[in-house]
């Protein structure tokens, strides 16, 4: 049987690797490799990275397959101690193989410390480059609805759940359905092309609103505002409200 092999991501993904094991190198944190050379710093870091990152996809992949209800944030936090663990005993091996010894016993409280520190900072950064860099649109699936494509970025507790809105937020996308509320990180302006061929449309300049999620509209201060099926409140424009109009979602 074979098996299919990105090849262009795999490629992205060691480039990324390369990257972040230079800057290790250059900053040597805590001065974990003393006085060794660049070229022995750069592969420790490095082959720890990579590492960690692959130890990181493994542990999201079987929480997203078997506990696809637990928050982003439990998950990622599970992710930095799995990744943890494995880079810690790297280089439990690593100092026994190099130097011959073990790392005294009331060492490894600290080691596991300090490895954690780097190890969650990388996890949120390998989310952020998953979300944007690594992750690429998501293939039409024959029969699939636009929104029910678009909902596949998303994690697998989300892929059945009726899109209602997105909203911009920085540099993220805030995506509200049927199941709740995800956040990833991607431009209004690109979400909105690939759902240019679902039913709905854009009410303002940070919001897209499906029109089946509209229940009802409110006015505060002469601002309306469309009410969707999870009760949030979607703000229109006044250069979107001609549109909102037309679409029969307000009077």
């Amino acid at each position: 049987m074979r098996i299919a092999i990105d090849w262009k991501r795999r490629a992205r993904e060691l480039a990324i690797f390369c990257v972040i094991g230079a800057f290790l190198t250059v900053i040597r944190p805590y001065n974990a490799t003393g006085d060794l050379p660049l070229w022995i710093t750069y592969l420790f870091w490095t082959g720890l990275i990579v590492l960690g990152s692959y130890t990181a996809d493994l542990t999201l992949a079987g929480l997203r397959r078997y506990r696809p209800e637990f928050p982003l944030l439990a998950m990622l936090f599970i992710v930095s101690l799995t990744t943890t663990l494995a880079v810690s005993l790297a280089i439990i091996g690593i100092e026994r193989l190099a130097y011959g010894r073990f790392i005294p016993l009331p060492y490894l409280p600290r080691l596991l410390g300090l490895v954690w520190v780097i190890a969650a900072a990388m996890t949120a950064v390998g989310y952020m480059l998953e979300r944007s860099v690594l992750a690429p649109p998501p293939e039409p699936v024959e029969g699939a609805s636009p929104a029910e494509t678009f909902l596949s970025r998303l994690p697998v507790k989300y892929r059945t759940a009726e899109l209602y809105a997105v909203s911009a937020e920085d540099h993220y996308l805030r995506i509200h359905t049927s199941f709740g509320e995800e956040l990833i990180l991607m431009r209004l302006a690109d979400a909105m092309r690939e759902l240019a061929e679902a039913d709905g449309l854009q009410v303002h300049r940070s919001w897209w609103v499906a029109k089946g999620a509209v229940r009802d509209t409110v006015r505060q201060n002469g601002k309306l505002s469309l009410v969707l099926a999870s009760g949030k409140k979607a703000p229109v424009s006044r250069t979107f409200l001609p549109a909102v109009k037309a679409a029969g979602l307000a009077v």
